[in-house]
């Protein structure tokens, strides 16, 4: 297969390949082997499984496997593999073909822990978790967005699946979306971005830069960028906030975008602005929760902290005694940091670590998951 390919396999849910009699739901076949492991269903309020996705994985799969049904393996009490399946609300392009036919459902994502790759492990949680789509009445399964020989081999040894559609990477990279970035500070996130842009990992026209700080290190960013560097201070001795809000619209308004980027904007913004640039995305410096309602967070470790959101995330950690932090991107709502996740990831703290000396570890991080988080926006045009 092409490299630059991507394919949607499917598969009979009927099919001798896996082993099952009609209508039954095996466990059996994780409940042997060397692995010695327990399964169980895991349900959204199971949440060491969501940070241990995070940790092990990365990427967007945590949220993908929060918006589905999950079988989990263990060892001990230690996370060994898991399978998602019958998702629901993804919105990936690659979804819309044979993943909206009636008796076809999704499985994914799927992951196993290093120590076990190998192992029997993971064809037991496909089958599993294939099993329960069965259960849920489905007759096909659609494993969406596969790439590699390597991986299209496995599937189709292990649960006989085939070929169904296939994609060109490229697609999603023929439109350059109309990006506008607000930020307040140094600008390091949105460095990152115009990188992203020279180079053609993410594509993207910035087509306007605004800070609501003239003496921004971001607007020098964007003049060197030869990106229209807008400085729109709010006069609070002059200025009521409802005009300046309307301001800010009407200049974000005139760029013309498809994507609004916060990058560092310390500035909250109005209802009227989220209604109008619904395609929002804000890069906070924590590791927020999955559930939008939740005041708690779970780390990979197990332990918990208050969900630390607001201006002074970082240092809000330390003064709790936090052993981990992160960073999060997420979309904006009415709801100041809590917009559904994109992309996390966490990172651990140091004892006696200070805020700089977290925030210098934090910002490669947080230039990682912002570029990933474009990407799913991209994906899911």
């Amino acid at each position: 297969m092409a490299g630059r390919e991507l394919v949607n396999l499917i598969v009979d849910l009927d099919s001798a390949a896996l082993g099952y009699t009609r209508g039954s739901f095996q466990w059996s076949v994780l409940d042997r082997g060397p692995f010695d492991t327990r399964a169980e269903r895991a349900t959204q309020d199971d949440n060491a499984l969501w940070p241990w996705i995070d940790y092990e994985f990365g990427g967007t799969w945590s949220s993908e496997a929060f918006a589905g049904k999950n079988i989990v393996a263990k060892k001990g009490d230690r996370f060994a593999g898991f399978a998602t399946y019958d998702s629901a609300g993804l919105k990936f392009s690659w979804l819309r073909g044979l993943g909206t036919k009636d008796g076809v459902g999704i499985f994914g994502p799927f992951g196993v822990s290093a120590e076990f790759r190998g192992s029997e492990l993971g064809p037991a949680l496909l089958r599993a978790a294939l099993g329960g789509l069965r259960g849920a009445g489905y007759v096909r399964a659609l494993i969406p967005a596969v790439g590699g020989d390597k991986l299209i081999d496995y599937y189709q040894k292990h649960i006989g699946a085939t070929v169904a559609e296939r994609f060109d990477r490229s697609r999603w990279r023929e439109k350059k979306w109309r990006t506008v970035v607000l930020a307040s500070g140094r600008g390091t996130n949105f460095q990152s971005i115009i990188n992203g842009v020279a180079t053609g990992a993410l594509p993207l026209e910035i087509t306007a830069l605004v800070s609501n700080n003239p003496n921004a290190v971001a607007l020098q960013r964007a003049r060197a960028a030869h990106i229209p560097a807008i400085s729109l201070p709010w006069e609070r001795a002059t200025q009521l906030r409802p005009d300046y809000d309307a301001q800010l619209s009407e200049t974000v308004r005139r760029a013309e975008p498809d994507l609004v980027l916060l990058l560092g904007w310390m500035h909250l913004l109005d209802d009227r602005f989220i209604a109008e640039f619904p395609e929002t995305i804000n890069i906070h410096p924590a590791f927020l929760p999955l559930a939008e309602g939740a005041n708690e967070v779970v780390f990979p470790d197990g332990s918990s902290s208050p969900a630390f959101r607001g201006a002074r995330a970082v240092r809000d950690a330390l003064a709790w005694g936090s052993r981990w932090t992160g960073a999060t991107a997420h979309r904006i709502t009415l709801h100041t940091d809590r917009g559904p996740v994109l992309v996390r990831k966490p990172l651990a703290i140091n004892a006696g670590e200070t805020e700089d000396g977290v925030l210098e570890r934090l910002h490669p991080m947080e230039h990682q998951v912002m570029r990933e988080a474009i990407m799913r926006w991209v994906f899911e045009r």
